[in-house]
């Protein structure tokens, strides 16, 4: 069968006593790195004695998930298959997706462990009382593609979760000052390691917290809910649909109200009609 196992985001105590028992039973380890998953498993095995007979370890990431996973023959999970990414829980915002549906796909026997994920950590910490958020991963790099996702972000009724690296982090918090200079977001750096820190305020206020230390680390920002228009929604996107105007300005509408492309949404207008 498949195991898909979470590994520590930082700290290697988060590693639970379940996922110990699966690497020493494991016969393969699929995995993002096979240089990092070497290195946590002699750590491990320093700390927890963890003794394993693992035969074989596979790279299967972003670049090769597709091609690797087609290799495969079924009976390959006769034996007891790993999956692990460098850190935190396969499949979100991590290679694992397809294994899943492969095995589902050819009747193939598989579970998946409870472990480590930074965002669920980080909106536990924020002190954010909505129970529904969203969570959208990094936004596109730069471009047309980043503006658009970035507004689509900026218009939830729900709080959005979102992961940055240092290197954008002064970029994004600069947007979300000139964009939503007033609504309340949370940066949380490091999630579980040694420099672990939550700050929250607006954009500006962050900026001068955060710039002023250290950047370094992995990032968790989470924006708070688009109040504003979450009350004064009276319009739905059926009602704008059904207006009796041009497409062209229909679609402009959808996207003001949607953060979606006016091209994507007067595609989407042309297919239904």
């Amino acid at each position: 069968m498949l195991t898909l196992l979470p590994t520590p985001i930082g700290n290697i105590e988060d590693i639970t006593l379940r996922a110990l028992r699966v690497l020493e039973e494991a016969d393969v380890i699929l995995c993002e790195d096979t240089r990092i998953t070497k290195k946590l498993l002699h750590l491990l095995s320093e700390r927890y004695d963890l003794k394993h007979n693992i035969k074989k370890f596979i790279s299967l990431h972003s670049h090769n998930e597709f091609e690797t996973i087609n290799s495969f023959d079924k009976n390959f999970f006769d034996q007891n298959v790993v999956y692990m990414s460098d850190a935190g829980m396969p499949c979100i915002s991590d290679p694992g997706a397809l294994l899943v549906q492969y095995c589902i796909e050819n009747g193939i026997e598989y579970t998946v462990l409870p472990g480590p994920s930074a965002f669920t950590t980080a909106y536990a910490g924020s002190g954010f009382l909505d129970k529904e958020f969203l969570f959208f991963g990094f936004l596109p790099h730069k471009g047309k593609e980043r503006q658009e996702k970035l507004q689509k972000v900026l218009n939830e009724n729900y709080p959005v979760i979102l992961y940055e690296s240092p290197h954008r982090l002064e970029k994004l918090l600069d947007e979300l000052a000139q964009n939503i200079p007033d609504r309340v977001i949370v940066a949380a750096k490091e999630i579980t390691k040694k420099y672990e820190h939550y700050f929250k305020g607006t954009a500006s206020q962050l900026k001068e917290q955060i710039i002023g230390a250290s950047i370094k680390g992995e990032w968790v920002i989470i924006i708070s809910p688009n109040k504003t228009n979450k009350q004064s929604s009276a319009i739905t996107l059926k009602d704008i649909e059904s207006l009796d105007i041009p497409p062209k300005q229909k679609a402009k509408l959808l996207a003001k109200v949607t953060g979606k492309s006016v091209k994507e949404c007067y595609l989407k207008l042309s297919a239904k009609s």
